[in-house]
């Protein structure tokens, strides 16, 4: 329920407040679900949808700097997504390539693209490595941008990677058999080097993960939000990070 809006501002202010920078998630994973319903509940296009979607993103990202956040990875286009309608798909893709070249013109953000950009048509595949390249010397927030993205796929990109590397250094089948382990996945991985995800949030009240981050979500706290991304507010993060702060995280032991 949202509350009046004198009571809302001093209700975020000490939600804020009470959040203790030693439990703050250090990467946190968005799942930016229910820009069409939004839309459709409100009679407007699925374009304008994805376009108010779209419009939300600076505002998470500057959410996230203010809380200590390290690492956010944004769940734009999935690649279950690619077969949706074409004419829905073309607006879809126009509106991630304007919103991640606005980013990347912030120079505030070090953008970079995780998904298989081979699935992509080639201006969304360019858009994305140029967002990328442009801000490779940032410092600051690391923000993913995760379009065609799909769990199942980067497990199975990472197993080539290790596959078609060994075999370049000539290791036979045996010998890779008798050295694989779960290290090898996470070293070939879109978001190799990075920490997994403390947090993922999924908006528009699905309650499920849909394949994202599968290999590195096995220890996240996952906190599933009623709003539409469009819709979605500070207060809303603040809630979700202020629910990871609670829990306590065993990490399997």
């Amino acid at each position: 329920m949202r509350l009046p809006h004198p009571l809302y501002g001093l209700y975020e202010r000490r939600l804020a407040a009470s959040l203790d920078p030693e439990q703050v998630p250090r990467h946190v994973g968005v799942i930016l679900d229910g820009n069409r319903r939004w839309a459709r509940g409100s009679g407007l296009s699925s374009a304008t949808g994805h376009r108010r979607g779209a419009d939300k993103i600076s505002d998470l990202l500057e959410w996230s700097e203010d809380v200590g956040v390290e690492v956010v990875t944004l769940w734009m286009l999935s690649t279950d997504n690619l077969a949706r309608d074409p004419a829905e798909l073309e607006g879809l893709l126009r509106v991630i390539e304007d919103v991640v070249g606005e980013l990347a013109a912030e120079r505030r953000w070090r953008i970079q693209a995780v998904g298989a950009l081979d699935m992509l048509p080639d201006r969304t595949a360019a858009a994305l490595k140029a967002a990328q390249d442009a801000t490779a010397d940032v410092v600051g927030l690391h923000v993913n941008v995760a379009v065609g993205y799909g769990g199942r796929r980067e497990i199975a990109d990472a197993v080539r990677s290790f596959l078609r590397m060994h075999a370049e250094a000539g290791s036979s089948l045996d010998e890779l058999a008798e050295a694989f382990d779960v290290e090898h996945i996470a070293q070939h991985l879109y978001t190799k080097g990075q920490p997994d995800p403390d947090l993922v949030i999924r908006t528009s009240g699905e309650q499920r993960l849909g394949g994202f981050l599968l290999w590195q979500s096995a220890h996240s706290e996952f906190y599933f939000c009623e709003a539409y991304w469009p819709d979605f507010r500070r207060v809303d993060f603040l809630r979700a990070v202020r629910a990871y702060s609670q829990r306590e995280r065993r990490l399997g032991r």
